[in-house]
Formats: structure tokens, sequence, C-alpha cells
């Protein structure tokens, strides 16, 4: 595969362009170092951790572990899937239930422009059978990515000054609901405006994101400023979701980000993957982030019922953030 493109010169950092970013540093984190025999790499790699997640709540995650052929498979195969001349044999899957673990959809309107693929990838693994071999990769990808994710939860345990289970325990994360988005900006129609995503969060512990052509992606940082996330080759941009920032009772901050299609002159795949905890789990602000000068900003939530409050079923999982807010 190819390097990934650029077309960031779609995208200037001045007011009066519309949907105008920065170009500013997004921290990298290098997950192989997080587990470091060498104490001071590691010391160094976790502080690098909790000032990204302090400071910013999103991160380029570099030394991850998944092989080039696993991400290169898994990005082909989505390509294939979303090929224009099999659009009808994809709409098997629109939604008929909010029992299908498998959805489909394509979007056009001003205040959407893609076309989608969501499936639940854990615990259990729904994927399409078509194109051949789609499925096996997408599983492949799908557990070298819940890897990560356990890391990254024991990782940032740490950084919060908790024993290295402590996430995993708080949000059940080995039997956490996953759900993976694939989708396709902009979609095979024509777009209606600029926007291919809307300002939103997302739910869960973390979001991880990959893709294969770089541009689009804007994230609003804690200071307010839109920054353009230029994602380094076979990197992951990691976010943190809303019930990481209700169980640090907001010492960890989810973050509002959007997708821009420009130009509509390069087609760019994303493939999301919303990790949460288990769908029955109540999360609340865990006690150790509540006192006197702290105190609780957040109503507890069953993650099933936060996945449904702006939707019918968990596979949409859209953020309900503002609905668990008490202060």
């Amino acid at each position: 595969m190819a390097e990934v493109s650029s077309f960031a010169s779609q995208f200037q950092c001045y007011d009066e362009v519309p949907y105008s970013a920065c170009d500013d540093e997004i921290p990298t984190v290098d997950y192989s170092l997080l587990f470091s025999d060498n104490p001071n790499q590691q010391l160094d790699a976790l502080q690098r951790l909790r000032h990204a997640c302090l400071e910013y709540g999103f991160f380029y995650l570099v030394n991850h572990g998944i092989t080039d052929e696993v991400l290169d498979n898994m990005l082909k195969g989505v390509s294939d899937f979303f090929n224009q001349t099999t659009l009808d044999e994809r709409k098997i899957y629109s939604k008929r239930s909010p029992l299908d673990n498998i959805r489909w959809g394509l979007n056009s309107y001003t205040g959407e422009n893609r076309e989608y693929l969501k499936v639940v990838a854990h615990p259990q693994y729904h994927f399409p059978s078509k194109p051949s071999g789609f499925s096996k990769t997408l599983e492949e990808y799908g557990k070298d990515m819940r890897r990560v994710v356990i890391g990254l939860a024991r990782a940032v345990s740490k950084t919060l000054g908790f024993e290295e289970q402590f996430i995993e325990k708080a949000l059940e994360l080995k039997s956490g609901f996953d759900v993976m988005a694939m989708n396709l900006y902009p979609p095979n129609a024509k777009s209606k405006g600029a926007v291919g995503l809307s300002e939103h969060t997302d739910p869960g512990f973390i979001i991880s994101l990959v893709q294969d052509v770089n541009g689009g992606l804007q994230i609003l940082s804690h200071k307010g400023n839109w920054i353009n996330a230029y994602i380094p080759y076979h990197a992951i941009l990691i976010q943190l979701g809303d019930q990481l920032e209700i169980l640090t009772n907001g010492m960890y901050k989810s973050h509002i980000h959007r997708v821009i299609v420009g130009n509509n002159k390069v087609k760019r795949i994303s493939v999301v993957g919303v990790h949460g905890p288990s769908l029955d789990k109540l999360i609340s602000p865990s006690t150790v982030f509540v006192d006197d000068e702290h105190p609780k900003k957040y109503r507890e939530m069953a993650y099933k019922e936060s996945l449904v409050v702006n939707g019918d079923d968990e596979v949409d999982v859209q953020s309900s953030l503002e609905k668990a807010r008490l202060v």
C-alpha cells in the first residue's frame, strides 16, 4: 500500500474559511514503551500518555504491534466492500430491526455524507460474508485491536495512579461491547454539502481509528481550537470516550470531532472501533475522583442505557454524555 496521501491544502487556519482547522501537533504515544522492561523508558511513556489524556483527550499510537499486513488487508477488504458495482448487494444490511448486528447505510444530506457499515465486534463477531475473506480479515484485525485496547486500559490505569486492572474491572472490559464502524467519505452518491459527519463525541472507554487516506478528520481540542488529524502511516488515532470521562469524573475528558469531505476529490476510508464497557455495567464517577472540591458531575447510567438514549439500538452507539451530566 502506498504512503497515506493528504489533502491538507483544502483546510486553512483562518476564521473566514468554513470548517477551518489548524495543523497543530497531536501527541504521539509509543505503545511498546508503555510495557518496556526499562523502568525509565516505561515511566517516560506513561507520563506522555498521562499528558495526552489530560491536555488533549486524543493521541497517535505507534508501535502497537498490529502488523502492516493485517492493516493493509483490512483496509483493502473495506475498500472492496464499498465497491460501487456491488452497491445493491449491500442493501440487504439496511436496518430492519433494532436487533440487527450488521448495519449498512448511505447518507447524503447537508449534515452527513458517508456510506457506512457497522458491526458488533465483541463479545461476539458479526461480519458480512462478502466479499470473500472479508469476515476473516475483520476478525483478525478485531482480535488484534482488542489486545491493544486491554493494554491501553492497563496503561491508562497506571497514569491515574491505580493498579493496572482498575479500568478493566471498573468497566468490565473483558465482556465489553464493541462496535466497528467502516466509513467511506464521500459516499457512493453525490455529496450534499461539506460535512461528512457532524460534530459529536463517542461513547465507550476509547475509540480507535485507522484510515487509508489522510485529511478530513478534525478534532476540537480542550483549548477550543479545531485541529486537523494527519495520522502517521499505520498508526492508530486513539480518542477518549464518554464512559472514561464519567468514570474519572471529568479528569480525562471525551472530546468533540467531525469529518469534513472538502471538495470531494479524494475518497477516504476510515475504520472506527468504539470499545465500550459491558452493556449492563452501571457507570458512574469512581469515589476516588469525588470530593468537596470535585463534586459528582455525572449520574449513574448503564452502558446499554447510554447507547439507546439517542437511538433505538446499541449498534448506533450514539453519545449521551449530556444526558448524564449533573452539573
